[in-house]
């Protein structure tokens, strides 16, 4: 069974000012579909072909082309999934109580995830964890990394924020802290709350 690219919950337009529609159209229709198809190529002939995208990061991670191609992958599916228009400003119930264990307040976890984002050297993530039990740490990665993968943050993510620069340039040219800043914006915390609680 090959990954495919799933199409947007959202038009290309929905979620400007923040994040312009050029950019989402060149991001999924180019990048991410560049990732599905060279991973799908890096799966043939591989004992990892027919498992599921999470047991590729997993089990991959050694193979540059896999893990590469494959963290691509997940990692977009994850991004454009917990983006919506006119979405909750902020989280509530149980994952809104283990931010503020974590953090101290939601304010400090805004603050803690745009610290994480902006100081990424180069290319790579941003993200939300949560371990098992139900805490939650905010870390980054380089590349296409994600916390699946050994040797990472590790925790599953729940939220996360691309900072390579094909995700915000053409709006935001050099200027990632006011990318970042939009992009809370944009969040669906319902989507990020059920990732939690399914999870943790």
């Amino acid at each position: 069974m090959k990954f495919e690219l799933a199409p947007l919950p959202y038009a290309y337009d929905a979620l400007e000012p923040h994040i312009d529609a050029r950019t989402m159209e060149i991001h999924h229709s180019k990048h991410h579909a560049a990732y599905t198809n060279n991973l799908n190529v890096a799966l043939e002939n591989s004992p990892l072909a027919g498992k599921s995208i999470e047991e590729v990061m997993v089990q991959g991670f050694e193979t540059p082309a896999i893990r590469n191609n494959g963290g691509g992958f997940y990692n977009h599916n994850l991004f454009w999934d917990i983006m919506t228009p006119g979405g909750a400003t902020a989280p509530e119930g149980d994952l809104a109580a283990a931010i503020n264990e974590a953090f101290g307040s939601f304010e400090n976890f805004k603050d803690a995830f745009a610290k994480a984002a902006t100081t990424r050297f180069g290319s790579g993530w941003a993200w939300l964890c949560v371990h098992k039990g139900g805490k939650v740490e905010v870390c980054s990665t380089a590349n296409q990394d994600n916390p699946l993968m050994p040797g990472t943050c590790g925790g599953f993510p729940v939220l996360g924020i691309d900072v390579w620069e094909h995700a915000y340039y053409l709006h935001y040219q050099n200027r990632r802290p006011d990318y970042i800043n939009a992009f809370f914006n944009v969040i669906n915390w319902t989507k990020v709350s059920e990732r939690y609680n399914a999870n943790r």
